[in-house]
């Protein structure tokens, strides 16, 4: 699974157009076909890619809503939580950062905080 951010994307943009630079600087050269199509790419990539904003929550928060995917009300999302899970530690955090929670929940993507490991809800078929 990619798990690119729109920041990852500009960054190599970036980096590719400093190495354009220096190697027209010793005389080597990149046709305009292939900068063209370089950015044709890349703006593919950045279309696909996750944001660089993505909700950052405990991997048993995750749990939860992976356990609730497929709810389409919050309000059920939370019964889940409050039903299925009665670790306090868990139901505190959601008390606490209801607007990342409820975030995390309708985008169907967040961060686990504990590996940085990107995590997507695929729609159910």
């Amino acid at each position: 699974m990619m798990t690119e951010t729109k920041r990852d994307v500009f960054d190599e943009v970036r980096y590719k157009f400093r190495n354009f630079k220096n190697e027209h600087r010793h005389g080597m050269y990149a046709s305009p076909d292939s900068i063209d199509h370089y950015l044709s790419d890349a703006l593919k990539r950045y279309d696909a890619a996750f944001p660089d904003d993505l909700p950052v929550i405990p991997k048993t928060v995750g749990d939860i809503l992976r356990s609730a995917h497929g709810q389409t009300n919050l309000l059920g999302v939370l019964d889940t939580a409050k039903n299925g899970y009665k670790i306090s530690e868990t139901l505190a955090w959601i008390i606490a950062n209801q607007n990342t929670f409820a975030l995390a929940w309708g985008l169907g993507i967040w961060c686990v905080e504990e590996t940085g490991e990107i995590v997507k809800l695929e729609a159910e078929k």
